[in-house]
């Protein structure tokens, strides 16, 4: 990564806040409010920072299932990936994709309300989506809590 230590703490303070006020990165810091501004900005510029999310409560939300679920595809042709990834997009619940190594071809992450919204899902939209041969799911019992992606991409210090 590039970047001083003072642009790593910035990206730790705004991935753990990113409604922070910049006076309090400033004052974290120990900056002016305007040079943080502008390491902000560059940090943005640079792809450092690809945007702001508010993260969202799945199970408060009303959403009690989340799913792994393998595709397998017939090809790989790159206007067969093309197709599937412009299809699987379009998919509400569908929280990722990734294309993977192996013997699949994608990995998603889905989440449901329940087993029967799961079923319809399946059956109605994963099961049509363009190339897919087979479909293998798995459902999370549990997650266990991890670094979080600051810590993970810049390190425990900072």
């Amino acid at each position: 990564m590039q970047g001083d230590p003072i642009d790593r703490r910035i990206l730790k303070l705004l991935a753990a806040d990113a409604r922070m006020a910049v006076s309090s990165v400033a004052a974290a810091v120990g900056l002016s409010q305007s040079a943080v501004t502008r390491r902000i900005q560059a940090l943005e510029a640079a792809g450092m920072i690809a945007g702001y999310a508010a993260g969202l409560g799945a199970r408060q939300l009303g959403f009690h299932i989340t799913a792994l679920v393998d595709i397998t595809l017939g090809t790989q042709a790159e206007e067969e990936l093309a197709r599937f990834e412009a299809a699987v997009g379009a998919i509400d619940g569908v929280v990722e994709c990734a294309l993977v190594s192996g013997a699949q071809d994608y990995r998603l992450k889905v989440v449901c309300r329940d087993l029967d919204d799961y079923e319809r899902l399946h059956r109605e939209r994963l099961g049509r989506l363009p190339g897919v041969t087979t479909i293998s799911s798995r459902f999370v019992l549990r997650t266990v809590p991890t670094r979080s992606a600051a810590d993970a991409l810049l390190g425990g210090a900072g």
